[in-house]
């Protein structure tokens, strides 16, 4: 009896504390339900029909995935969006990871390096697009302007080399957008920083001692260890290219058509963008949203898959 007498109060504080836990989390429960749960229940069924805001929504089936089918526009966003992500992730991955790498040094004003190369990746959206728009204009921009010019031993030597016109063509639309990437790099640089400065020293020890010079510390010490990290940045960065929409918007209506030239920057976002509030095609959009996600997670599910032979874990 005094052990039963023990655990009744006790069972009783424990459902007490339970139910304060779940007071106290209530507003974000009934958030998520309301703003996340809800609308991605709702856009399922909005993909199964016909829907624009001055009708109600009509039963349709498969009618909209069928018709994505046959959508010219469709497969070039899915075109236009692969390419961009083919280029901008081994770059980026590539070029932040060198970053780090550099700014992991013991060099003098190394706070300052680091806080130089970090400060753009603060600044995004439509003032990176407004000014990347203008530093790629192909008559005025800064880069054109540098282009034209050769450094030489007198000094720089006017060429009259015309750079491309990057956003007004097709052929550099794309490479203009990855290159504005590179522009918030900082993001990427402190992660693979901090995964950097989290490899034990013992380790490179160990590789001089049998003789490694420092490419080999790299290759085989400095990569394995940071692997979980590059297939992060990996995963992130391709799910962040396949999402791909202020840039494009706010830069393909400088004095051109949505998407332009010629749909050449017509994303995969920006086109379901543009079915759902230029369209007013909601049930449509709907169904591009779910191609999108079960796009993202095919791709993610085959990453992990990939890389399980591959990406070392210290408790594995």
């Amino acid at each position: 009896m005094e052990a039963l007498s023990r655990v009744i109060p006790k069972s009783k504080q424990a459902r007490r504390e339970a139910l304060t836990f779940y007071i106290f989390i209530s507003p974000w429960i009934i958030g998520f339900i309301v703003f996340t749960i809800g609308p991605v229940l709702a856009s399922l069924f909005l993909s199964f029909t016909r829907y624009n805001p001055g009708n109600p929504a009509r039963w349709v089936g498969l009618m909209q995935y069928e018709t994505l089918i046959h959508d010219k526009i469709f497969w070039k966003s899915l075109k236009v969006t692969a390419y961009f992500t083919l280029l901008s992730i081994p770059l980026g991955l590539v070029a932040s990871l060198s970053l780090a790498v550099l700014l992991n040094q013991d060099v003098p004003f190394l706070s300052g390096f680091r806080t130089i190369y970090y400060l753009p990746s603060i600044i995004s959206g439509v003032p990176v697009a407004l000014l990347w728009s203008w530093i790629l204009n192909p008559r005025f921009g800064v880069l054109n302007y540098v282009i034209s010019f050769l450094v030489g031993p007198s000094g720089l030597i006017p060429l009259g080399i015309q750079g491309p016109n990057w956003f007004f063509s097709e052929e550099w639309v794309i490479p203009a957008y990855v290159l504005m990437g590179l522009w918030g790099l900082g993001g990427p640089m402190i992660i693979y920083l901090a995964s950097l400065q989290g490899v034990p020293t013992a380790l490179y020890d160990a590789a001089i001692i049998d003789g490694a010079n420092g490419w080999q510390q790299f290759r085989n010490v400095t990569l394995p260890m940071i692997s979980p990290t590059i297939l992060f940045m990996f995963i992130t960065s391709m799910i962040g290219s396949f999402q791909i929409f202020t840039s494009a918007y706010v830069i393909s209506q400088q004095g051109q058509s949505l998407g332009g030239p010629n749909y050449a920057s017509m994303f995969y976002v920006l086109y379901l963008f543009s079915q759902a509030f230029r369209r007013y095609r909601f049930g449509y959009a709907a169904a591009l949203a779910w191609i999108l996600f079960w796009i993202i997670l095919a791709l993610t599910i085959l990453s992990l898959r990939f890389s399980e032979e591959r990406v070392y874990y210290a408790g594995g």
